[in-house]
């Protein structure tokens, strides 16, 4: 079997391109395309030559209200905000995975195994954290208040503090 000379992309590279949209997480075709080392007008050409295999799930366009939404939530450049004459498709997990059938080349078959990997990470930090705070509440329900405490505690080691603490320390008194 040939194996591919593709450099691995950070994780953090990928996850720093997915975004929560209309309840789901997605990437945006502009981001897709870098990742995948064409041009956004070629990946969307790809797409429209097979739009059967993108339903509304997999792919869809952003509004008007949701491109100004996300132009004032992700810091880009005036370069790169004069470079959207449209609005951007958004693809959705399995949208993600259906452009490795619409896009060959060895490149965006080892991107997408790359994506798909951190959309699975992604959703197994989301299930831990839910597990851990529903395993919380549940034992906090079954014990008593002398226990009240204890999860008072873990709770705010959970949350961000919300107020700087003052100064510690003693002040020397001036002498008269």
């Amino acid at each position: 079997m040939k194996k591919l000379a593709i450099a691995l992309l950070p994780q953090e590279t990928i996850e720093g391109k997915i975004f929560f949209l209309r309840g789901k997480r997605v990437m945006l075709d502009r981001d897709l395309a870098i990742l995948y080392g064409v041009e956004t007008r070629a990946l969307n050409q790809a797409v429209r030559r097979n739009m059967r295999r993108f339903p509304e799930d997999f792919m869809f366009q952003l509004t008007k209200e949701e491109m100004e939404s996300w132009k004032s939530q992700i810091v880009i450049s005036n370069r790169e905000k004069m470079g959207l004459r449209r609005r951007p498709y958004a693809f959705t997990e399995q949208g993600v995975a259906m452009l490795s059938s619409v896009l060959n080349s060895d490149r965006a078959i080892q991107v997408n195994i790359q994506i798909m990997r951190t959309f699975t990470k992604l959703r197994e930090m989301l299930m831990a954290h839910k597990d851990l705070k529903r395993k919380i509440e549940d034992m906090e329900k079954k014990y008593d208040y002398q226990f009240k405490i204890v999860f008072d505690a873990i709770k705010q080691l959970l949350e961000p503090p919300t107020e700087p603490k003052g100064k510690m320390g003693f002040r020397a008194l001036k002498k008269i």
